[in-house]
């Protein structure tokens, strides 16, 4: 809205300084002020409202150090992520954008799934809060639109990379013919994506489809679309299943998001883009706006997140932050990276699955069931092992750095 704003102004009065709002690095800025601002601010308030309403977190007696005296936290703080998120966004950014209103309806959708699974277990004090199934289904319908706005929206499109003959010069002299990558003059739309660590890193889900003979592009959607409602589902529950001790789904988040940042502002600059050798994506860049306000959001809501936690998030903040991470990166075409960038949220999702899948197997063989870890998620491994949880988040988040400037190194380790 301020965007608009001050663009009538400096188009119908020619305010002085009002230019400014044209450049992302500006709106990034203040997206990320306003959305610590906000947290801050509207997040002393919520914690108070909520330890008026009694809205305090029920405890699982697990067996870990610390447990006991986190009994009536309040819950639900994803309010203060999401309002964070949402307010510099509708502030700050082109609402136009295909892109930017796809990350709202995503905001808006998980963190209205997570929010009602909090209230069934705070005010209806049932322990299960919402089915599984139904976070399962509410899951598969954001990922299913995601899919089919990217697949079919005509604004959803990238610049390829042809190779044609140019002439090349060393020291003045003629070097000879050799063929040269440039951007296409119009953008088109694919269903190409980057593949990490690869030269010519370019691969087109469509492909996939080869032996169904010349019209196979036609039914891409079938492969594209479930493999988005995939992605969305394993890194949203990832998400969830990693916040289990105070600021480590939130740091983890704020850490990958400056990651996602970074690729979204190079993807949609055409000269970083062209200097990189990557896949150039017009408009891609108002993500920026977005994810500036998404950082700050989570880095705000660490003022009372960190150990010892004054307010947690809920299924209201880490279903939406998981989710919010896989569009993005799927909206940027870097989705095929998150396995290394979501490294954190993979080991503890993938901890789960080993912890059920061997005691199930041990039970069914010898009759009782063994366990790999001490503990699943595998923070609580840790907790097990007598590690304080402070110490714990910190080394998940040194892992979580040196996974983001892996990430980052791939944009020219090819």
């Amino acid at each position: 809205m301020l965007y608009y704003l001050f663009h009538y102004l400096r188009e119908h009065y020619n305010l002085p300084g009002a230019n400014v709002f044209n450049y992302i690095s500006f709106r990034a800025a203040m997206a990320v002020m306003i959305s610590l601002l906000i947290s801050m601010a509207f997040g002393k308030k919520l914690i108070n409202l909520l330890h008026k309403k009694q809205v305090g977190e029920t405890i699982r007696d697990l067996g870990l150090t610390g447990q006991k005296e986190k009994e009536g936290t309040p819950t639900m703080g994803g309010l203060i992520i999401l309002a964070s998120i949402l307010i510099p966004t509708l502030l700050l950014a082109r609402l136009e954008n295909v892109y930017v209103l796809l990350m709202i309806a995503v905001t808006v959708w998980l963190g209205t799934i997570g929010f009602i699974d909090d209230y069934i277990k705070v005010f209806k004090k049932d322990k299960k809060g919402l089915s599984g199934k139904f976070k399962i289904v509410g899951q598969v319908g954001i990922g299913l639109i995601v899919g089919i706005t990217l697949y079919f929206n005509g604004n959803v499109v990238v610049k390829e990379k042809t190779y044609s003959p140019q002439q090349t010069m060393v020291a003045g002299q003629s070097a000879g013919i050799k063929d040269l990558p440039r951007y296409a003059d119009k953008s088109t739309k694919s269903l190409e994506t980057t593949i990490p660590f690869i030269k010519n890193n370019e691969f087109d889900y469509s492909s996939l489809l080869g032996f169904l003979g010349d019209n196979y592009k036609k039914w891409a959607w079938l492969i594209f679309i479930p493999i988005v409602i995939l992605i969305v589902t394993a890194v949203s529950n990832g998400a969830n299943i990693t916040d289990g001790i105070d600021g480590l789904a939130t740091g983890t988040s704020a850490i990958i998001g400056v990651t996602l940042m970074l690729f979204a502002y190079v993807s949609g600059n055409f000269i970083l883009a062209d200097y990189l050798n990557i896949m150039y994506i017009p408009n891609c860049s108002e993500l920026v706006i977005f994810m500036a306000a998404f950082v700050g959001s989570c880095v705000g809501f660490l003022w009372y997140n960190s150990y010892p936690a004054k307010v947690f998030m809920g299924d209201t903040g880490s279903l939406a932050l998981g989710g919010i991470i896989a569009v993005f990166a799927i909206a940027i075409r870097k989705e095929l990276l998150l396995p290394l960038l979501c490294g954190i949220f993979l080991i503890e999702e993938v901890s789960v699955m080993i912890q059920v899948t061997y005691f199930k197997y041990t039970k069914k063989k010898f009759g009782e069931g063994r366990r790999v870890f001490k503990m699943s998620p595998l923070h609580h491994h840790y907790q097990k092992m007598n590690l304080h949880e402070s110490k714990i988040v910190s080394r998940f988040w040194i892992v979580g750095i040196m996974l983001a400037v892996l990430s980052i190194v791939t944009l020219k380790l090819r």
